[in-house]
């Protein structure tokens, strides 16, 4: 796709492992109209460039998203690899578990990070929308601990904890 095919009213057509014939419309400029209170520190391209899910996330569906966002991408095709991640530790939980914990929503079946990235690309679901943004806000907590237990820029404090904020677009680098 080129950079036309993400302007506002292009439809989207997704056919990879997980969904086949799933469209949506864009409706919001791309990175542009995000809803009060959702302010992401990172974009989708930055967080795949920094490394995060182990490199697994997205790679069977590229075609769906803009090719710069995996110029830099640290990728891990064959299975999640953790020293792909930007602190070098796994920090996800398996796509059963976040099944399992009704996480998961039918037009997103990646999850969170799915939901982001075409949130981010224009497409706006309401219901889904308000859910997935309150979940995000919900990680606040791990920022709060993170500045009582850390000195601020100490990176080796709490990595786990860190890569789990990147992948939901804190930047616990500057925390």
């Amino acid at each position: 796709m080129n950079a036309n095919s993400f302007a506002v009213g292009a439809e989207i057509e997704v056919n990879d492992r997980m969904q086949r014939g799933y469209r949506y419309t864009l409706s919001a400029p791309v990175g542009r109209d995000f809803d009060p209170g959702f302010e992401p520190d990172l974009t989708p391209e930055e967080m795949l460039a920094l490394g995060v899910f182990g490199g697994r996330y997205l790679t069977d569906c590229r075609a769906e998203f803009p090719a710069s966002w995996f110029e830099r991408a640290k990728l891990s095709p064959a299975r999640a690899d953790p020293r792909v991640n930007f602190f070098g530790v796994l920090a996800s939980q398996p796509l059963s578990a976040w099944r399992a914990k009704g996480w998961i929503h039918e037009d997103d079946p990646r999850g969170w990070f799915q939901w982001f990235c075409r949130y981010y690309l224009g497409r706006r679901l309401p219901w889904e929308d308000a859910r997935q943004i309150k979940r995000w806000k919900a990680m606040r907590r791990h920022v709060a601990q993170l500045t009582r237990a850390c000195d601020c820029g100490d990176l080796a404090c709490r990595p786990r904890q860190r890569q789990a904020l990147l992948q939901w677009a804190y930047d616990s680098r500057r925390i």
